[in-house]
């Protein structure tokens, strides 16, 4: 299979890590029920800015990663990643109040985005064993 952004084993191996530690971070965040309150409600200002930012460019670069992704199973993660970002980046800009589900949506995303991780790293492993 050919891939346009996770040519080869440790890049995949790097992404499936990234998506496995934000999976956490989320969990644990839904788990503790951290909220957000959005960036016109928050009385920190800047801390709402600042994670509406973040937010907003790891977004934009996971899409314009669907972008250059050269087959379904890439596309997949990086559509799954963009997902639970989108997810993040409309809860720092409303808050949870208008989004109760926003918080399981991201999990849920970052746990397909770690199971398809895992299918294309396997992938790679199965590749690199065959003899040539």
């Amino acid at each position: 299979m050919r891939y346009g952004v996770l040519t080869n084993r440790k890049r995949a191996l790097v992404a499936l890590i990234h998506s496995v530690a934000f999976l956490l971070i989320a969990v644990r965040s839904l788990a503790l029920a951290n909220s957000m309150e959005g960036l016109l409600h928050g009385s920190q200002a800047k801390a709402a800015i600042a994670i509406f930012g973040v937010y907003l460019v790891v977004t934009t670069v996971l899409l314009l990663l669907v972008r250059y992704s050269a087959c379904i199973k890439e596309r997949l993660y990086f559509l799954f990643c963009a997902s639970s970002a989108g997810v993040g980046l409309l809860r720092a800009t409303v808050g949870d109040s208008a989004l109760h589900v926003a918080q399981p949506l991201r999990v849920l995303m970052l746990l397909c985005a770690v199971l398809v991780g895992t299918v294309i790293v396997r992938g790679h492993a199965a590749m690199t064993a065959l003899p040539d």
